[in-house]
């Protein structure tokens, strides 16, 4: 017994450290040295809350509720506590596995082969057992870095989960309220075609205008009108769009500050290879470069024999009243040995497999790193051009407003006819729209440097959705059952809200 607990012991001393497997080495990045627009206003906010840079408590109050309520969040926290679970399982296997068994039976011997004595016999066991497998390879080592990387992967899934959600709620947001004051706009011009279209159907009865200047007032009216509506339905499916966000049924959603009071928050600052620190996608992608490296360790240990010590100590009798005296004790020690020497080129196969996916992840980790500088530098340009499109807009916007009074004011004087009026104010109108749209793809482009960028804020806004007490197992079953909303007619327009 002795020289087979020393045999063991010099095993393990000699071999005890070898891992198979390659150590996962940090992949080299071509790192660019800048970006290609460098914001002068540039600031170092991204480790705050930006969306309050926007000064709407009602914004501040949406992105709240979502992170709190938003399925998709809750599903990716579920997915970390998965994972957390997987790693716990995979750090049992460094230790002894110690069970217990307990056994009771009464037979009956033939009399034709029983030679004397009682044919009734009993029979009482119990005792407990122990398995240990020697991670010599480092099979189990590799198995749980695996694991755990799978871990850090699925934390950093739900930390992109959570960016994704904030610019969501904060883009749907902005397009909310850009919206809200095209529809404004457009009731604005609506009301004022209306006025026109009477003085002129009134005028047509006095003889001071033709049924030509008529049909044409009567035509640029319904073309307001026809916008209406059109806006309304965009309005109304933004907003069950955001309802869902908010882990909300469809329906409607509380306004704030008009999207000309909104506050534009400054570029944060940062320069190309902060970028990998700071996007979780990019973090999650290596977790998963991590994890596969692993399996190839893994997989290489079927190579090796695996060595497993078991035991057993328990009691055995006849009789329940002695079960447990020193003269019904049993034990037993043992070792076992397993590997393999034929396996028709099974291993080779899942080594060659595993080193495949590492390098297809490798990849996807490459490409999710060019992915990212694409991302910022597209976001930098598009802030930066819109806001000189807007600039642009808005001065036409002017031109249009002057050009729009001087020919009523000419034709009220009569040097122009009535069809100059209708193209000052048609075009006019139009302007109007696209400017407000040009507004809402400033700020857009403004959430979506915040978005590519990453930074701070995720964890902050991850301790937001952290506060949520998530139900028992039982609540959980009865989550299914859903308050479907009664169906209900078109109750006014949407700025009534």
């Amino acid at each position: 017994m002795n020289k087979i607990t020393l045999t063991v012991a010099l095993l393990l001393l000699t071999t005890g450290c070898t891992v198979v497997g390659p150590d996962y080495v940090k992949p080299v990045v071509d790192t660019p040295q800048r970006w290609r627009i460098q914001p002068e206003d540039a600031a170092d906010i991204a480790n705050t809350n930006w969306w309050k840079g926007f000064s709407d408590p009602v914004l501040n109050d949406l992105v709240r509720i979502a992170l709190e309520n938003n399925r998709d969040v809750r599903i990716a926290a579920a997915r970390v506590a998965e994972f957390a679970a997987r790693v716990d399982i995979a750090r049992s296997g460094f230790y002894p596995q110690i069970g217990y068994d307990g056994s009771a039976s009464r037979n009956q011997a033939s009399r034709e082969t029983f030679g004397g004595g009682s044919r009734v016999n009993n029979t009482f066991q119990a005792g407990l057992n122990v398995g240990w497998e020697l991670d010599l390879w480092g099979k189990i080592q590799r198995a749980k870095e695996a694991a755990g990387a799978d871990l850090l992967a699925a934390e950093e899934g739900r930390r992109t989960v959570i960016l994704t959600l904030v610019s969501a709620v904060a883009t749907s947001y902005v397009g909310l309220r850009s919206l809200d004051r095209q529809l404004e706009i457009a009731q604005a011009t609506l009301q004022k075609r209306r006025g026109s279209l009477t003085l002129f159907e009134d005028q047509l009865e006095g003889g001071v205008v033709s049924e030509l200047e008529v049909a044409q007032a009567r035509s640029e009216y319904e073309l307001a009108a026809v916008r209406v509506p059109a806006i309304e339905r965009q309005i109304a499916l933004l907003e069950n769009s955001i309802s869902v966000l908010l882990g909300r049924n469809p329906g409607s959603v509380q306004r704030g500050k008009g999207i000309d009071a909104l506050i534009l928050p400054p570029i944060p600052e940062g320069i190309p290879s902060e970028v990998l620190a700071r996007r979780p996608d990019i973090r999650q992608a290596e977790q998963n470069l991590i994890s596969a490296n692993a399996a190839i360790g893994v997989a290489r240990a079927a190579y090796f024999p695996n060595i497993s010590l078991t035991g057993l100590f328990g009691f055995a009798s006849p009789e329940l009243s002695n079960l447990l005296s020193s003269s019904a004790s049993v034990w037993s020690l043992g070792g076992s040995l397993l590997g393999p020497i034929f396996a028709g080129g099974g291993i080779d196969a899942q080594v060659r497999v595993s080193e495949a996916v590492q390098r297809q992840v490798l990849i996807s980790y490459l490409q999710a790193v060019q992915t990212a500088f694409r991302e910022v530098d597209d976001s930098l340009i598009s802030t930066q051009k819109s806001r000189q499109e807007l600039a642009a807009q808005t001065r036409q916007v002017d031109a249009l407003q002057e050009y729009a009074n001087l020919a009523y004011t000419r034709y009220n004087e009569g040097y122009v006819s009535y069809i100059e009026v209708l193209d000052a104010e048609r075009r006019l109108f139009d302007t109007q729209l696209e400017n407000t749209r040009k507004q809402r793809d400033l700020y857009v482009a403004l959430i979506g440097v915040y978005k590519a960028m990453g930074g701070g804020w995720i964890e902050q806004a991850e301790a937001t959705a952290n506060r949520v007490d998530y139900p028992d197992r039982e609540s959980d079953q009865e989550q299914p059952m859903i308050n479907f909303p009664r169906a209900t007619q078109p109750s006014g327009t949407a700025t009534s809200k």
